[in-house]
């Protein structure tokens, strides 16, 4: 099957949102992950609905398809990254208010997902109390996820509680297996954190997959590098990707190289389309 690949427009936050866009879809990408925060589309903003109701507007104008990520720095505290998470000893609620408006934005804007992530384990609870928190959150996530039809798509990170696909699984064990909660992949951290090559792991998390985010690693540095920089081997992943019959955005992640978005999108999606390619030509 043919891949869709996407690019994350917090690898475009020194663009207007309109141009973001436009630039993306004249390179010739299916579609981009949209992270609410402030430079593209607030979650805060007085008229949410209305604002979501535009950018649905910009995305069928340029024939886009969207994803919907959570993982802005500073959008509820502008002092701590990240902070509050689902994980925290305070603020727990604004962080799931956060996604319930993130959910919302996703039905508006035609998303089937909304990528989100545990957060840092803080030094207090125990192992027993942080499980108790997540499964709190996301029992009280998924009727809203329900209600709109959109898959929450948890994201094992890093240095976070869930670091793991074996975590996404337990978690999903702990709450009897639902539907709407799935798996966000990022391909950098299958080769940064997972013991299994990066395509086998994707073979095995099958249909569970619900949202991909594509880049370059290191085993064990999290850091999000342009394709070559890193250790992935790109071509496998994307042939599993395809036997899986994932139909989502492969989107591109790169938040920290907004300074050369538009060259290093136009490389990255060269890149991939070679890579795509590269099975079948060797099969050849």
């Amino acid at each position: 099957m043919s891949l869709r690949f996407g690019y994350g427009l917090n690898g475009f936050t020194d663009h207007r949102l309109e141009d973001a866009l436009a630039v993306l879809a004249d390179l010739g990408y299916d579609g981009v992950a949209l992270t609410l925060d402030h430079a593209h589309l607030d979650p805060f903003t007085p008229d949410l609905a209305g604002r979501s109701a535009r950018v649905a507007a910009l995305l069928a104008r340029h024939g886009l398809g969207v994803v919907v990520e959570t993982g802005a720095r500073y959008v509820l505290d502008p002092w701590r990254k990240h902070e509050p998470t689902l994980v925290s000893d305070q603020g727990r609620d604004r962080r799931i208010d956060l996604l319930e408006r993130a959910i919302r934005v996703a039905a508006e804007v035609g998303s089937p997902a909304v990528s989100f992530w545990s957060g840092i384990a803080p030094a207090g609870p125990g192992h027993a109390e942080l499980w108790s928190r997540i499964e709190d959150a996301v029992t009280r996530l998924l009727p809203v996820a329900e209600a709109h039809d959109i898959v929450l798509a948890l994201e094992p990170e890093p240095g976070m509680f869930v670091e793991r696909i074996a975590d996404v699984h337990e978690l999903r064990r702990r709450l009897g297996h639902p539907h709407h909660l799935r798996l966000t992949i990022d391909v950098g951290h299958l080769r940064c954190t997972e013991d299994a090559d990066p395509a086998d792991c994707v073979l095995g998390a099958g249909d569970l997959v619900a949202n991909v985010q594509i880049d370059d690693m290191r085993r064990g540095v999290h850091e999000h590098l342009p394709f070559g920089e890193g250790e992935v081997d790109f071509p496998p992943v994307l042939a599993a990707l395809a036997a899986v019959e994932f139909d989502g955005l492969v989107a591109v992640e790169l938040p920290r190289h907004s300074h050369a978005a538009p060259a290093l999108a136009a490389s990255s999606l060269e890149f991939l389309r070679h890579a795509a390619r590269r099975p079948q030509e060797v099969g050849r």
